[in-house]
């Protein structure tokens, strides 16, 4: 009979999509056939599956670190933010549409049918299914119709391990906290916590782990230390990792962040390289002297386009240009990027157009369906190999005779170069996670690359941090704390 666990935590960004990852493949190295699954996510950096939908970044890196391919089911409901008070809702990876916060509370509900058929199909051939919470069950507000949480495991019977950050201070608190907090029936899921990203001697804290089995009657299932180094995406946000030997680099890249920033995980690969720095502007600063500019994708292209502007981020790639610098779009950049953006049904916002930065001769109309695909081909300004993903809505109609950036292994064309070649621009997210097209564009922009393989390095991550919960958490006592699925 199929088990499963659920892995929920104090709060968001407490590393519970890196732990499940890294269990998953702990758990895959045993010989067990495991799936992940997160029944609710809320993430603008999201996954192209091989059917054409789309997940969570995360739900596929622990497919990957499962060793299977990503399905839809494997998040069947994804929220993508598009302002601060609504988002676009993706049910089993197709779009259903867009909800307000308010709106969305009373849709769940409607939303568990899917949610239970997907748990369903994930666990068809699986020994175990590690479930993945949302945010924290703490957050008693939303208890009503929750599917993310303990609505989930309550409703499918899934035990739940709690997990507290103690890099972020507080851990303690944010652990007794919970079990305060929580209603009898929801406290009684919890089978026990693990304490994560511990740094220094984890004998300082056996005092507070007796302390947490104390008032909450949950026991410890260890501490997980720390690991430096791990080169797995981020799930919400951009993740400064650690500076490099700046001494050492040649070619400086400068990303905006814009406000509803969509795939930042793309960057990843040009964070490790040795011989870039990577530099993310906040709002408000200027965009400082560098050799390319990326003008990233996002989920709210006409907003963002005016946000880019209100930051003075035009002016500044206008005159990055005149100094011989280079500037590419991906996706959302790419269409900011053109002559116009519109929006005549209300697509991504309020019904409207704004003019873009005339760099690249295109001019984009967002429509209601979506390009989800994966793709490869060959750049045609730098002769290199690549492979990544479309996921965007609209169509960019360039000027007759423009040459495009990339061609598609089918014949198709997709992108723009500017005349004098220093403004590039596409639909393709991963391009940089190829190491081919990496590496060319890096000599391209007079450096070169010192990263061999990404694809390497993230397997030789998956398995560092199967080894550390290996090492440091009562992975046997995980085993036997999963109970067998209710559906």
């Amino acid at each position: 009979m199929t088990r499963a666990l659920m892995i929920q935590g104090t709060g968001s960004d407490v590393g519970k999509s890196v732990l499940v990852a890294g269990l998953a493949r702990a758990l895959t190295r045993r010989g067990m056939r495991v799936r992940p699954f997160k029944p609710q996510n809320m993430s603008n950096n999201a996954a192209v599956t091989e059917d054409g939908g789309e997940i969570g970044r995360a739900q596929a890196l622990q497919a990957r670190a499962c060793g299977v391919a990503p399905t839809v089911h494997m998040n069947p409901v994804l929220l993508k933010p598009q302002s601060d008070i609504g988002a676009q809702v993706i049910v089993q990876g197709r779009l259903w549409g867009a909800a307000r916060a308010a709106e969305y509370q009373d849709l769940k509900p409607t939303l568990m049918a899917a949610v239970r058929e997907s748990f369903g199909i994930v666990g068809g051939d699986a020994d175990i299914v590690l479930v993945e919470g949302a945010g924290s069950p703490a957050e008693i507000n939303l208890r009503a119709n929750d599917i993310a949480n303990m609505g989930f495991a309550r409703a499918f019977a899934v035990p739940v391990i709690l997990l507290g950050d103690i890099d972020r201070g507080g851990v303690i608190a944010s652990l007794v906290g919970t079990h305060a907090v929580l209603e009898a029936e929801d406290r009684a899921m919890i089978r026990g916590f693990i304490i994560n990203k511990f740094r220094g001697d984890v004998n300082l804290f056996t005092d507070g782990m007796a302390a947490i089995a104390a008032r909450t009657g949950w026991p410890g299932f260890g501490i997980l230390p720390f690991v430096p180094g791990l080169a797995l995406p981020a799930e919400d946000a951009v993740e400064r990792k650690g500076e490099a030997d700046k001494a050492a680099e040649r070619v400086r890249i400068a990303v905006p962040l814009l406000s509803r920033l969509a795939n930042a995980d793309e960057f990843d690969p040009l964070q490790l390289e040795p011989g870039v720095e990577l530099i993310f502007v906040p709002p408000g600063g200027p965009i400082p002297p560098c050799d390319l500019i990326i003008v990233p994708g996002s989920k709210a292209t006409i907003a963002d386009l005016r946000f880019l502007k209100d930051q003075g981020w035009d002016i500044d790639i206008r005159s990055h240009l005149r100094q011989g610098g280079h500037v590419m779009g991906i996706c959302g950049g790419y269409q900011m990027l053109g002559r116009a953006v519109h929006d005549p049904s209300g697509i991504e916002g309020a019904p409207g157009s704004e003019d873009g930065l005339g760099l690249i001769d295109i001019e984009t109309v967002l429509t209601a369906d979506k390009t989800l695909r994966r793709v490869m081909g060959r750049c045609l300004v730098t002769d290199a190999e690549f492979s990544g993903y479309e996921m965007h809505v609209g169509r960019s109609v360039s000027a007759a005779g423009g040459q495009p950036m990339l061609r598609f292994a089918d014949g198709t064309a997709d992108g723009a170069v500017s005349a004098d070649g220093a403004v590039t621009g596409c639909y393709v997210h991963g391009l940089f996670a190829a190491d081919a097209m990496r590496a060319a564009w890096l000599r391209h922009l007079g450096g070169d690359t010192g990263l061999s393989s990404y694809e390497a390095r993230v397997e030789d991550s998956l398995d560092t941090l199967a080894a550390a919960i290996e090492t440091h958490l009562d992975v046997d006592g995980l085993i036997a704390a999963a109970g067998p699925r209710a559906l």
